[in-house]
């Protein structure tokens, strides 16, 4: 009886330790959640507030004359820009994202001389300080020609995302392998065959969160853009930023509320994405 009654204290004892611990990790994630979800909370309301003075806790006045703005085209701003911010943030996630892949590939799969210098050359980027980065980048795309144009801030945009794409992608072309697509060529798969039956499906997971990166980090872009960019390419954040400095919070709110719409907008497709094309590494693609 002592010895079923110590392991029955010992039992309960543990029990009443997991709810503690249960208790706290659910007070840890509340905080967290209301920590993001307030500012976000505060950003929509004063994106449709026209007058809310200290220390009313409701706005006294609401007005949509932010989003009117944001999506009226006026001062630069609009429906044309937002479009131009997307198809820049697209063209240098699908660019960032190929070239990754193809790097990782060479780095993964073969052992070539200077695969170590390489390597080093394609993470530079995070290593140099971004201002000196792009003030370097801005004088070669000068010489160029690339300056002041939409093609010129893709690349600059692209070689900023590169590593990112690059440290995304190791992993998971690591874990493929070749081994299906030896058997693929074993059984007469075409270069073509192969890459659309056997290389994407493995990859797809990696290749959706690089491009999800890729993606979040050229549309945020603001001061390599503005360099290279030299005023002519006007983008999203571009157009934000000096709201966001010059005291209007209305404006600003709703500039960032249509950053925040668009943003989320591109996750929930690439989240679908993922969830009907992608392959998780517990499947048998990675055994």
């Amino acid at each position: 009886m002592t010895a079923a009654t110590g392991q029955n204290a010992q039992l309960a004892a543990r029990v009443r330790r997991a709810r503690r611990g249960r208790a706290v990790a659910r007070a840890l994630v509340g905080v967290e959640l209301a920590l993001v979800a307030l500012p976000l909370a505060i950003i929509a309301v004063w994106a449709f507030t026209d007058a809310w003075p200290w220390p009313d806790l409701w706005p006294q006045q609401l007005s949509a004359r932010g989003i009117e703005q944001a999506l009226s085209g006026r001062q630069n701003a609009g429906v044309q820009t937002l479009a131009l911010s997307i198809g820049i943030a697209a063209a240098t996630a699908v660019v960032s994202t190929a070239a990754a892949a193809l790097a990782c590939r060479a780095l993964c799969h073969f052992q070539w001389r200077g695969r170590s210098a390489f390597q080093f050359a394609a993470l530079l980027p995070f290593i140099i300080p971004s201002t000196v980065f792009a003030m370097g980048v801005q004088v070669v795309f000068l010489q160029a020609g690339l300056a002041r144009t939409v093609p010129g801030v893709v690349l600059a945009h692209s070689i900023v995302a590169l590593p990112y794409a690059i440290i995304i992608m190791t992993d998971i072309t690591r874990a493929a392998g070749t081994r299906r697509e030896d058997a693929a060529r074993t059984l007469g798969a075409g270069t073509w065959q192969m890459l659309r039956h056997v290389t994407i499906p493995q990859l797809l997971p990696g290749i959706l969160s690089s491009l999800s990166m890729c993606y979040i980090m050229s549309f945020s872009q603001y001061f390599l853009t503005l360099l290279v960019g030299g005023g002519k390419v006007q983008t999203f954040v571009l157009v934000l930023f000096p709201y966001l400095s010059g005291g209007d919070r209305t404006i600003a709110c709703a500039y960032s509320l249509v950053f925040l719409v668009v943003t989320f907008a591109v996750f929930f497709v690439f989240e679908l994405l993922l969830r009907r094309f992608g392959v998780r590494e517990g499947d048998d693609l990675y055994d």
